[in-house]
């Protein structure tokens, strides 16, 4: 395929994290490429508006509500599951300050280039297409911005990309349940949401108000994931509950929702995601399993009509 010419190539030195950039275009992209104001989703007399991204079909987010947890990890091996399982498949990373996407998925140090029509070209690896604030800037270079920036930039992550037909979108959602949550759950229409945890209790209590931000803006709850769940130990195979036993599981219960899958505490997965390629495409057996049963079964309540 032929190099995209210069002038829809967008360079890193063009691309700069101070304040100097006005607010309506903190990515700096091309003017024809930026919807014109009052076309982005956005507060119209206090009330939000809901739309559909452009070319595609579902759109998930994935959520944890707090950091630490592998919430990143789960969100990049599903999105690869899904692929595997047939599905065009993407994954969006909106978390602006702390972006994971390009390290897990092999890109680091890539940078997208611009449509004719002036969007984001995602990055595809492994299948999956991909976008992410870390292709924008340099890998530890801090986005010092204010909330209004942040927020623009978003919109344009979420509307200024050409994802030329997905059949799911996953949106790799930033700990927390703030600005962030709110601008994509109140101006996106989401077809799901996942929420992940470990067992340990200090970790279920922001998941519990994940799920509650979710219920708050109608977002259908796909279910859970409780990860980390068992360490078992290479030397003598045994099995501990380094963070606690079947938490996730009792939230399920008392909340109503599914119990999407379990993934146990494994350094191998850590060490696959820190070498860029995700336990699902680095090898086969229970580890990569237990991503494709979560998948499985987020596509058996995503696409109903498949069920044999």
């Amino acid at each position: 395929m032929r190099a995209p010419t210069p002038a829809f190539r967008l360079l890193r030195r063009q691309f700069n994290t101070s304040p100097i950039f006005h607010h309506e275009n903190p990515l700096g992209l091309p003017s024809h490429g930026i919807p014109k104001s009052g076309t982005i989703p956005r507060m119209a007399r206090g009330l939000p508006t809901k739309q559909h991204i452009p070319s595609v079909t579902k759109i998930i987010a994935v959520s944890s509500a707090k950091g630490g947890v592998g919430k990143s990890t789960v969100s990049v091996n599903l999105a690869l599951a899904l692929a595997h399982a047939g599905k065009r498949t993407g994954i969006l990373d909106t978390d602006i300050f702390g972006p994971s996407i390009p390290r897990l998925m092999n890109l680091g140090g890539e940078q997208p280039r611009l449509s004719e029509k002036g969007k984001l070209v995602p990055l595809v690896n492994y299948g999956v297409k991909t976008m992410s604030m870390g292709y924008l800037v340099d890998e530890g270079k801090a986005v010092v911005w204010r909330g209004l920036m942040v927020m623009k930039a978003l919109q344009q992550l979420l509307w200024d990309v050409e994802w030329g037909g997905l059949d799911v979108l996953v949106l790799d959602l930033p700990p927390g349940t703030g600005d962030t949550q709110l601008t994509v759950t109140q101006q996106v229409v989401l077809d799901g949401a996942v929420v992940v945890s470990t067992p340990q209790d200090i970790a279920l209590i922001d998941a519990v108000k994940g799920i509650n931000m979710f219920r708050t803006v109608e977002v259908p709850i796909l279910g859970m994931v409780q990860n980390m769940s068992m360490f078992t130990c290479p030397n003598c195979h045994h099995s501990t509950h380094i963070f606690g036993a079947d938490g996730v599981a009792r939230e399920c219960e008392k909340h109503g929702i599914h119990l999407l899958g379990d993934v146990p505490l494994n350094a191998t997965i850590c060490q696959d995601a820190d070498q860029g390629k995700p336990t699902v495409v680095a090898r086969k057996g229970p580890l990569a399993d237990a991503y494709h049963g979560i998948a499985t079964k987020v596509i058996a309540q995503l696409w109903p009509e498949e069920k044999e």
